[in-house]
Order: structure tokens, then C-alpha cells, then sequence
């Protein structure tokens, strides 16, 4: 069971991140109303973990059948002048 006050610690494939419980509730809430619920705690990342991120994002390769969308594919025209 979760209370209010709990932290948690959710690890994601783009890494772990950290909450705290405000409150909770019987019945379902839409989404708004769901993210007074909780705070989350995750330190947030340095610009060059974030520009990192983002390096990664655009140079990785992806599946055969999809296209980078235009704004993507001039992006990496963009990285690879330099």
C-alpha cells in the first residue's frame, strides 16, 4: 500500500527517477487532477547530460520501416557539417 509521504524510486529506460506521494485516492481522477498527487524529486540533469540525451536521440539508429521526420533529418544534416 502507498501513503501520503512515501518516496519512490522508479527506474525507466531513460533512467531512475525519484517521487513523493501528496495523497491518494479511492477512484479513479483524470490526469490534472493525478498530478497534484505527487511531487517528483529527481535532481534534474546537467546541460550535458541533456545535450547528451538529445546527441543520442538524433544519431540512433532506427527501425527500417520509419523516417525521421523533417525537422530531425535537417538536424542531422546540421551535426554532420561539423
Amino acid at each position: 500500500m502507498v501513503r501520503p509521504g512515501d518516496a519512490l524510486a522508479i527506474t525507466l529506460p531513460s533512467g531512475k527517477r525519484t517521487f513523493r506521494v501528496v495523497a491518494v485516492m479511492e477512484k479513479h481522477v483524470p490526469k490534472a487532477a493525478a498530478r497534484a498527487l505527487y511531487e517528483e524529486t529527481t535532481p534534474p540533469l546537467s546541460p550535458e547530460q541533456l545535450e547528451a540525451r538529445r546527441l543520442e536521440r538524433l544519431l540512433a539508429p532506427r527501425d527500417p520501416g520509419t523516417r525521421p521526420s523533417k525537422r530531425d533529418r535537417r538536424l542531422r544534416e546540421k551535426l554532420k557539417r561539423f
